[in-house]
């Protein structure tokens, strides 16, 4: 995939400004692989050997097009939460079907579906959606809850709060993601058609979570959990829209229903690892510091 049209690589990669994005650009440019780097803001591009930067942004579909002319494979992150993403998305899967890309990778959602309860996973169905009517060949890694974000969950007071009862959620990091992406856009024929479910080694309560955070890093963290309204009700003082508000706490009901719950072998038969697990992640953090 290290191909070049007119002295710009074949293959791009969306979100290489963030965690994600940035992890498998980096893992490309360390295997030598080309990429065009799509950016909102050049100036934050990362400088990375074989690399050229493009300006674009999902919802501008004509510097989109541009931006994407002469490529071949695509490597998609979904857009920063707001709440016209699906219509950035349909916006972006339009411009690359126009600009003649071949494939696209897309990062989307564990158990995305019209019907889900996490309400952006229903986005990410409907965006998978388009990307199967687009004509383009696909391949669809859909990601459990990040393990980077368990710890962030902590409020102040030392507790996680949230709906999501006994249910359990197969957290997985970034950087197994990362790994499987590159595999995948390495040989993208390979996997034409592929929805991965990418998880972690385990599935684990949120209380099971708060006692890993606990053992590892030695602060007492437990885990309330909240009834649907004191779970609005403490969320009230963000001011935030209806639409983040209903997503932050579908997040928890999603998995008191069970639909983030399932470990998948697809991380390790993809990449040959083991994925990394909470505590594993929070062992690892601790021990570098």
């Amino acid at each position: 995939m290290s191909g070049t049209d007119s002295g710009r690589p074949s293959l791009a990669v969306t979100g290489s400004t963030g965690w994600l994005g940035g992890l498998v650009a980096r893992d490309l440019a360390g295997r030598g692989v080309a990429q065009r780097l799509l950016v909102r803001d050049l100036a934050r591009a990362p400088e990375l050997p074989s690399s050229v930067a493009a300006q674009c942004t999902y919802r501008d579909g004509v510097a989109a097009r541009a931006a994407l002319e002469g490529v071949e494979t695509l490597f998609m992150v979904s857009a920063a939460e707001n709440e016209d993403r699906l219509a950035e998305h349909r916006a972006f899967v339009d411009a690359a079907a126009a600009a003649g890309v071949r494939h696209v990778v897309y990062v989307s959602f564990f158990g995305a579906a019209p019907d889900a309860t996490f309400t952006l996973a229903r986005d990410h169905a409907a965006t998978e959606e388009h990307l199967r009517a687009s004509g383009m060949d696909w391949t669809f890694l859909r990601d459990n809850l990040y393990l980077e974000f368990m710890d962030q969950m902590v409020g102040d007071d030392g507790v996680i709060r949230g709906p999501a009862a006994e249910g359990r959620a197969a957290v997985v990091s970034h950087a197994d993601i990362a790994r499987v992406a590159a595999v995948v856009l390495l040989d993208p024929a390979s996997h034409s058609g592929a929805t991965y479910d990418l998880t972690g080694p385990e599935s684990l309560t949120f209380a099971e979570m708060a006692e890993t955070i606990t053992d590892v890093t030695g602060r007492q963290v437990h885990f309330h959990d909240e009834t649907l309204e004191e779970a609005y009700a403490s969320r009230a003082v963000y001011g935030a829209p209806d639409w983040q508000v209903d997503a932050w706490v579908s997040t928890y009901t999603a998995v008191a229903a069970g639909e983030l719950d399932g470990v998948s072998g697809d991380v390790e038969r993809l990449t040959g690892r083991r994925p990394t697990s909470l505590r594993e992640y929070l062992e690892s953090r601790r021990d570098s510091r």
